[in-house]
């Protein structure tokens, strides 16, 4: 590569990196990952070889912050950085740099490159903190560096270089660059950790470790020296209480074979990128309406225009000036039809297969046998539409229609609430068959949870995209809170009301009280929309 080149890359990804660090979104997740690292200092977030953990020494606290960096910030980081080749399509910049002889694969390698270096400075704020973490909770005072820092450099970056290539690999596919892509992420996300999680408990070092978490766990392991092998990286409440005794751990026997496989990550990343480069339009229109099919949507072409402009100048002004005559008496609101429009908007686009999913698991939530079957059914079913509920209180702000919407009269009392009610009618439909089992057993304690579930999930939301103007939060948030809760029978978190009857005393009336806390929040979001 020419100097020019590297000059002009180094540029995109400095531009592109300032840009991003100046957002309240990087400032939030760096706040997070500090506060995940100080849980880790308090032992709230402990490493476990069975009953034991390893004395607080360098390459102990090394070792655990860089997995809290490795693990947290590849979710949450993922979406801080996945929005920039959007954002160049969005404000139109993209089409301007298509227009330079910067070539595919260059922008996309400074759109790595600056995805990288904005992880790459939160990992560094974590193995600062992790100096300062061996000096308040390091039970050997006497720092190493390399043992400390080894982690960050070896593990934790190769894993930030693949998550942002991941995230430039996702913005040039079309159905993986908007709501589908962010919920398609964490799973994938889970899948990816799952694969070393059980290498790891088999003691052995997978070559597919991206996060290299099999390579700590087979080397504590082989360190612990306890039959009882079983490795735990969790968030224990309990702090230190399951800690039975401790073992000296002095970190990883680096290898030269060790470290090439983990600098190979690196190498994998650039083929992603390079991969992402085939896959690119390049900001073309045309391209983008022949991989959608030629939709409408992309607007006619400029010989329909020419031809619509010449057949309208030769009909005379006068003919086309027709004027609607006023009501004598205004038109009574019917609330009905805004929510049937409401409802309809939720539902555009959807394709034939949407709804056959819908309709599937609907009578699967009804017809399966064990009540545990159907809850996890009913989970199913709500989680599949939540790219319909992620436009709740967006539209006004995508679409660019809020200056006619908010000028129509009484939008808050009109308007939005028949976005709330959109929202849980496509709830209460889609888990209906839940609904007529617990019907048709008497359980109406149960049914009364299922609706305060519904009606928490159409408010969530709500608030979520009023305040927000993006989709984006209640994809992740939502996402997150049904896999940790439900998915994963912790009944604190059962907020859609399918947890056995004998765990559902409280539960279900503090979902409640959040809906009503959160509507609240939506109604004062849209007034501060109003006011601005």
């Amino acid at each position: 590569m020419s100097a020019r080149r590297w000059h002009v890359l180094l540029e995109l990804a400095h531009a592109d990196f300032l840009e991003r660090v100046r957002r309240y979104s990087f400032l939030v997740t760096l706040l997070c990952a500090m506060y995940f690292g100080y849980l880790a200092a308090t032992g709230k977030i402990m490493l476990r070889v069975g009953n034991m953990r390893g004395v607080y020494n360098s390459a102990w606290i090394g070792t655990l912050m860089s997995l809290v960096a490795t693990t947290f910030l590849s979710l949450a980081g993922f979406y801080v950085v996945k929005n920039t080749i959007e954002r160049d399509r969005a404000t139109r910049v993209g089409e301007i740099l298509a227009s330079t002889p910067i070539s595919k694969i260059l922008y996309l390698t400074g759109k790595w490159l600056s995805n990288f270096m904005v992880l790459a400075v939160m990992v560094a704020i974590l193995g600062s903190s992790g100096i300062a973490m061996q000096f308040w909770q390091g039970e050997d005072p006497h720092v190493q560096m390399w043992k400390l820092l080894a982690p960050f450099l070896l593990l934790a970056l190769p894993a930030m270089a693949l998550v942002a290539a991941v995230a430039v690999v996702f913005e040039t596919i079309a159905w993986l660059r908007g709501g589908f892509g962010n919920v398609a992420y964490f799973f994938v996300w889970t899948a990816g950790l799952a694969v070393p999680a059980s290498a790891g408990a088999a003691g052995a070092a997978s070559p597919y470790d991206w996060a290299g978490l099999s390579i700590v766990w087979s080397s504590m392991k082989a360190a612990a020296q306890t039959t009882n092998d079983s490795f735990s990286f969790s968030l224990d409440v309990g702090s230190f209480d399951f800690v039975r005794s401790t073992f000296l751990w002095n970190g990883i026997a680096w290898t030269g074979g060790m470290v090439l496989l983990r600098i190979a990550w690196i190498g994998f990343a650039l083929m992603l990128v390079a991969v992402s480069a085939l896959l690119f339009d390049r900001f073309d229109p045309a391209r983008s309406r022949l991989r959608a099919g030629r939709s409408k949507a992309a607007g006619p072409d400029s010989a329909e225009i020419l031809a619509e402009v010449e057949a309208r100048a030769v009909v005379p002004l006068a003919s086309t000036m027709t004027l609607t005559p006023l009501r004598a008496a205004p038109a009574h609101f019917r609330f009905g039809a805004m929510l049937a429009a409401e409802l309809r908007l939720m539902l555009k686009g959807q394709k034939w297969w949407w709804y056959g999913g819908a309709a599937v698991l609907v009578a699967l939530s009804a017809a399966l046998p064990g009540a545990q079957a159907r809850g996890v059914a009913l989970c199913v079913a709500w989680i599949w539409p939540v790219l319909m509920w992620s436009t709740m209180g967006v539209r006004e702000s995508r679409d660019r229609t809020s200056q006619l919407l908010f000028s129509a009269p009484h939008p808050i009392a009109r308007q939005l609430p028949a976005v709330w009610c959109a929202g849980m009618v496509l709830a209460l439909i889609t888990g209906s068959g839940f609904a007529l089992r617990l019907v048709l057993g008497g359980n109406w304690r149960g049914l009364l949870a299922w609706l305060i579930g519904a009606a928490f999930i159409a408010t969530f939301a709500l608030a979520l995209g009023v305040w927000s103007g993006t989709s984006k939060p209640f994809e992740i948030l939502y996402t997150l809170l049904w896999y940790v809760g439900p998915m994963h029978a912790i009944v604190p978190l059962y907020f859609m009301g399918s947890a056995p009857a004998t765990s559902l005393t409280r539960v279900p009336l503090v979902y409640l009280a959040l809906a009503a806390g959160m509507a609240l929040t939506a109604l004062a979001g849209r007034k501060r929309q109003l006011q601005t």
